[in-house]
């Protein structure tokens, strides 16, 4: 979402989800900005909670929301917002300008994609009889694919108002679908996704183990097929903050809950608040992993005799504890299994004895 030069200001953010069928092309494909011989100009923004944070990017197939100005309001005006990906036309829409208080000029609104009308010449128009403050307009765009998203709005030569032309905005869209190892923009979105869900995530850009670690953790907690596939259904939900850990405790401080149901590790900070979700497997049928409320007596870093690797002990010989395998359903002998390369971290944030532990079905 490369942000450009702004002229003369700002659009306001706002929201509003609508549909978008596909239309005619726009009547300017990419071209310069266009500011009225009465200075009129208009302008066009992305709603930020449409689009991924800093990363400047829109799922395939998601609603990004849009909001634009013109400083000076005629009234039964309409606006083309036509989509560009990759450079070619994709998707248009017209929709009526509103008188709004709000004018363009100086404004600042949220950060985010945005932009505002050029500098170029103003075309030979008639006046703005009966022009008021200023007007505004909202849609929802919705583009499947993968690329780069440009944006721009025509207000296009009427008897009542002149020609003018938005600055274009732009916004990375990337796809809803990434395979084991895959590398790029569309991972780091996941990522930046399971980041906010407190799922832990491998390294940036690259759909490596952890990264598949943390969505089979995504998928256990939003009630998915237990896999490690990241495909649309994970991007919306995620999207769609599905998936959520509910703490139990959240009045017991610093504590560990093995969510019995959902095969889901949390550790729980001192505010009541989740910090860490990991996938764990507890007790087959056969061997239970008994619920209750313990605290951390025993520790023991490194391998044991059993091949488990730094483990807390929170209930005679039932430990959390790295293992291999942890599959995606309860298989232990009443442990709480996480993977080996997240035994280490969850040792060090145990820390010591004394530790809560609570352990039960949903």
């Amino acid at each position: 979402m490369r942000r450009e030069p702004l002229a003369l200001g700002l659009a306001a953010v706002l929201g509003c989800l609508l549909s978008v069928p596909v239309a005619s092309a726009a009547p300017f494909a990419g071209t310069a900005p266009v500011v009225g011989g009465d200075s009129a100009m208009l302008a066009i923004a992305a709603n930020t909670k449409s689009v991924n944070g800093s990363l400047d990017a829109v799922i395939s197939g998601a609603k990004l929301k849009l909001t634009g100005t013109v400083s000076i309001y005629v009234p039964g005006q309409t606006v083309a917002v036509a989509a560009y990906l990759n450079g070619v036309l994709v998707t248009t829409q017209t929709v009526p300008i509103n008188a709004d208080a709000t004018s363009v000029g100086g404004a600042t609104g949220s950060s985010g994609v945005s932009g505002a009308s050029g500098t170029s010449g103003a075309s030979g128009t008639t006046g703005t009889s009966g022009a008021t403050a200023g007007g505004s307009f909202t849609l929802s765009l919705s583009v499947k694919g993968s690329g780069q998203l440009t944006i721009q709005a025509t207000h296009a030569l009427t008897a009542a108002q002149e020609l003018l032309v938005s600055d274009p905005i732009y916004v990375h869209l990337v796809s809803s679908h990434v395979h084991a190892g895959e590398r790029g923009l569309a991972v780091r979105v996941l990522q930046a996704y399971l980041k906010r869900g407190h799922f832990i995530v491998g390294a940036r850009g690259v759909y490596d183990a952890r990264t598949q670690r943390a969505v089979l953790a995504f998928r256990k907690m939003a009630d998915m097929a237990r896999t490690m596939v990241a495909n649309d259904a994970v991007f919306k939900g995620l999207a769609a903050r599905r998936g959520k850990f509910k703490v139990r405790y959240p009045k017991q401080g610093r504590h560990v809950e093995g969510d019995l149901t959902h095969q889901v590790l949390a550790l729980i900070g001192a505010n009541g608040k989740v910090q860490r979700l990991y996938p764990m497997s507890s007790g087959k049928p056969s061997t239970p992993t008994q619920p209750g409320n313990f605290h951390v007596w025993l520790r023991e870093p490194g391998v044991n005799n059993d091949d488990m690797v730094d483990s807390s002990f929170f209930n005679g010989g039932d430990a959390i504890h790295g293992y291999d395998p942890v599959p995606a359903y309860a298989a232990s002998h009443g442990c709480l299994r996480v993977p080996v390369p997240d035994a280490l971290s969850i040792y060090d944030w145990i820390a010591g004895t004394g530790v809560p532990v609570d352990v039960y079905y949903r």
